[in-house]
């Protein structure tokens, strides 16, 4: 038939799996995958549009379920809907809206004065987990599935709703990255250095597997820019022990390398707020570090009288805040728009919690992080087991609303052991070798295909009194020697 005609046959249907392996030693093991009982039922997705957009995806779920309790009596009710942070809103029972939809104005307060969006909200269609029970139990096929595109904007596929059911509260509770679930640390501390640290968390997705659908849970860890005080990140930055016994200016490279940490590439600084203001901690983004120190950059004031003066970054302070700088020597940082001219002290600035290092983590860095976050496979499945109970999926009230159950225990698979191969040698005796647990012993035994290096060099960089030649010597002897033996 033509594209897109009612009954037209799929131009492709996957093949079946003809059956499982049998080779090898059958092995009980436990998979980090959680079965997820899902109801029989239709949901119902809504498409929302906000403005101002471009919005990180916090702001927007913070509109979203100020907008929920705002509007409770007129349109949502006792429903607790779930949302993906972009377009996607599902309810389990459908919402009194018109088919044009419905516009709203939706207040946030905000640091200074209120912000005001206006948030459209447009029924799409029926999402089918009737369907997805189908497909999963092979009654049909799975191209019947609209695309698995997790990240789409707006997707009418049933796995996208059940992930958005599991993934909304976790969301509003810790801080997402990626399809990863991070909050601050508590009771444990793994500084990397250079103002970063590892924050643990846990992986999430919903997969469909063979005849049920499945969560994945795993332990994660990344780097997170440390919450404290500007003056402390930069000497972790530039390695400064005692910030009192730098009593002048930073010379160009240290001014330079602490502008490098604090303000990427792409103009996109770390957030900092204020802290010479009492309780409203305004937040600021750094767009660049000053060349002059705060005793003597300069910025427009104007007065009373309507003059404009140039003033210094310390001699306003000390005006407006009766605040005497104890670092004046030290630049300040330039926040929001850089045509606005807002310094502000080093002092009076703390990097603001929650920020994700994405710059690349230097060698050390990577090698503290590695020994941080290596399990063994016990404790991972002990740590995985905590972070389940911890996240109490079943008393969520999100997924009580949608009528979604979680299995608490991993999910038990037999897998297979298969033999080992058998490896051959060279040399006169043609050895075998079987290894045993992964292992096998070389131990008289020569390379299959030996190659000849002909020539070669070996470059020793340490001083003459700590590796004297005749070590080297020995060295290069035993070298050949032993290369000779294995072929």
């Amino acid at each position: 038939g033509t594209p897109g005609a009612v009954g037209a046959q799929p131009l492709f249907t996957v093949p079946r799996r003809p059956g499982c392996g049998t080779m090898g030693k059958p092995i009980k093991l436990l998979a980090n995958c959680f079965q997820v009982d899902i109801p029989k039922i239709d949901v119902y997705l809504y498409e929302v549009d906000i403005k101002p957009d471009k919005c990180p995806r916090r702001v927007n779920r913070e509109v979203v379920d100020s907008m929920v309790q705002h509007f409770k009596v007129q349109i949502f009710g006792e429903r607790r809907p779930v949302y993906d942070g972009k377009r996607s809103l599902y309810t389990a029972d459908p919402i009194p809206v018109s088919t044009t939809g419905v516009d709203l104005e939706v207040t946030l307060p905000g640091e200074g004065k209120d912000r005001i969006f206006r948030v459209s909200i447009k029924f799409v269609s029926r999402v089918s987990w009737h369907l997805l029970h189908e497909v999963l139990t092979g009654r049909s096929m799975p191209e019947l599935l609209p695309g698995l595109d997790l990240d789409k904007p707006l997707s009418t596929n049933p796995v996208h709703a059940v992930d958005v059911v599991l993934r909304h509260l976790p969301s509003m509770k810790y801080t997402p990255v990626g399809r990863s679930f991070f909050s601050a640390p508590e009771g444990y501390d793994h500084p990397l250095g250079g103002g970063r640290e590892v924050w643990f968390g846990f992986h999430q997705s919903v997969r469909p597997a063979m005849w049920k659908m499945m969560l994945n849970i795993d332990v994660s860890a990344t780097a997170f820019y440390k919450a404290q005080p500007v003056i402390q990140f930069m000497c972790e930055v530039l390695d400064i022990h005692n910030i009192d016994e730098q009593p002048r200016p930073l010379t160009d490279s240290h001014r330079v390398k602490f502008t490098k940490e604090i303000k990427d590439k792409l103009l996109t600084g770390l957030k900092v707020e204020v802290t010479h203001c009492g309780p409203m901690r305004r937040k600021y983004r750094v767009c660049n570090v000053t060349r002059r120190p705060a005793s003597h950059q300069t910025f427009p004031l104007q007065l009373e009288s309507g003059q404009t003066v140039e003033c210094t970054v310390a001699q306003y302070f000390k005006q407006k805040y009766n605040l005497q700088l104890k670092y004046p020597h030290l630049p300040c940082l330039q926040v929001g728009q850089e045509q606005k001219h807002t310094y502000l002290p080093l002092e009076v600035c703390n990097i603001v919690p929650g920020q994700r290092c994405i710059k690349k983590l230097t060698d050390n860095q990577t090698s503290t992080m590695i020994k941080a976050t290596a399990r063994s496979a016990p404790d991972r499945q002990e740590e995985i087991s905590r972070l389940m109970k911890n996240a109490s999926y079943n008393l969520d009230p999100y997924i009580q609303e949608f009528g979604i159950k979680v299995k608490d225990d991993m999910t038990e698979v037999t897998g297979r052991v298969l033999p080992a191969p058998i490896l051959q040698y060279g040399g006169r005796n043609r050895a075998i070798a079987t290894p045993n647990q992964g292992v096998w012993d070389m131990r008289g035994k020569q390379f299959y295909n030996g190659i000849e290096i002909k020539v070669w060099a070996i470059a020793c960089f340490a001083p003459q009194k700590q590796c004297r030649e005749e070590v080297l010597k020995s060295f290069t002897d035993q070298l050949r020697k032993i290369s000779k033996d294995a072929g």
